[in-house]
């Protein structure tokens, strides 16, 4: 299979995923050898899960199934660009490639309004506090 390929299948499950009626997002995991190791769609609606989003949901698999060597060579095939939230989450599974079918940019030309709402941040509050609890930590 070629890259166009694995992004039909995730837009396949997206429509499985808007034909359920949650968002229309889906995604796959692709070992190097082109096998297909999992593969998702969302759920947000249905698990009544703000987090259930294909993407988070095969970085979770990953991080659990998979040892950091053999995540760093797969590839992650998705309708759609991750939102930020699952970029985090491939990140930290240590996935080696994400290609996807639709950019951020276009699916915003597709949605009605501005999108969510941002929130405030402020800090840092207590910075030698947590810092004690975090030093050493990572060393």
């Amino acid at each position: 299979m070629q890259n166009d390929d694995f992004l039909k299948r995730a837009v396949d499950l997206a429509r499985t995923a808007r034909s359920a009626g949650d968002p229309p997002f889906g995604s796959l995991l692709v070992a190097a050898d082109g096998t297909v190791l999992v593969e998702e769609r969302n759920t947000v609606l249905t698990d009544d899960d703000i987090t259930a989003h294909p993407e988070l949901k095969l970085a979770r698999w990953a991080a659990r199934s998979l040892d950091a060597a053999t995540a760093a060579t797969t590839t992650m095939y998705t309708s759609c660009e991750p939102c930020g939230m699952c970029e985090g989450a491939i990140v930290r599974s240590g996935l080696g490639r994400v290609v996807f079918a639709l950019s951020t940019a276009q699916l915003s030309e597709l949605k009605p309004g501005p999108g969510f709402a941002g929130f405030r941040s402020e800090g840092p509050g207590l910075a030698e506090e947590a810092r004690a609890v975090v030093e050493g930590y990572y060393t």
